[in-house]
């Protein structure tokens, strides 16, 4: 049986995925990880990250680790659902070393757009801890958004006139939080 994660389990998989680790590589962590790194959660479901370059050892060493550490480790990114972000890598935050990996949180404004998009009830809480924290500037969310608007139609999934809706309504509720919900429904918002 799987356990919720807390920051204890992430740091141990770090050092578990660095020990299995032959050759130097990034590792991304997203969405609950990096809440629960960051303080504003005590628990989360399952730990998603992303390796860059990809290692084969590293994906080999998943199994055993899921069931060693009882957790749930799933391999998705922000640029699994949204354009990849100009500059994504630079924003994205160090968290530490461990032999041959460098670990980080996948950019916040990656994470915010995604989290958007996405719309869970726990996103909304997520997204309000990105701008409550100062890890995300509304108008450089909007900007960023906007530059990244012309290559969403290889997502089509993605409709593009709601989630320009939902960006707008977070940003609105990053300027000012007592707007409400960072994630309203466009259609709830204007119905």
């Amino acid at each position: 049986m799987r356990t919720s994660v807390n920051p204890e389990k992430v740091y141990e998989l770090m050092r578990a995925l660095a020990r299995a680790a032959r050759g130097r590589a990034r590792v991304y962590f997203t969405g609950g990880a990096t809440a629960v790194l960051k303080g504003w959660r005590s628990l989360t479901i399952d730990v998603d990250l992303r390796f860059e370059p990809e290692r084969p050892e590293l994906f080999a060493a998943l199994p055993a680790l899921k069931e060693k550490l009882c957790i749930n480790v799933e391999m998705a990114s922000p640029q699994d659902f949204i354009p990849p972000l100009p500059g994504w890598t630079d924003r994205s935050e160090l968290i530490s070393t461990e032999g041959p990996l460098t670990f980080y949180h996948y950019d916040f404004y990656a994470q915010t757009l995604a989290k958007i998009e996405r719309g869970h009830a726990q996103d909304a809480i997520d997204i309000a801890s990105f701008f409550q924290t100062g890890l995300v500037d509304p108008e450089r969310l909007l900007a960023i958004f906007r530059k990244i608007e012309d290559d969403m139609p290889r997502y089509p999934a993605i409709d593009v006139p709601t989630f320009r809706a939902k960006v707008e309504t977070a940003v609105a509720f990053g300027r000012d939080p007592s707007r409400g919900d960072p994630i309203i429904d466009s259609e709830q918002q204007h119905g």
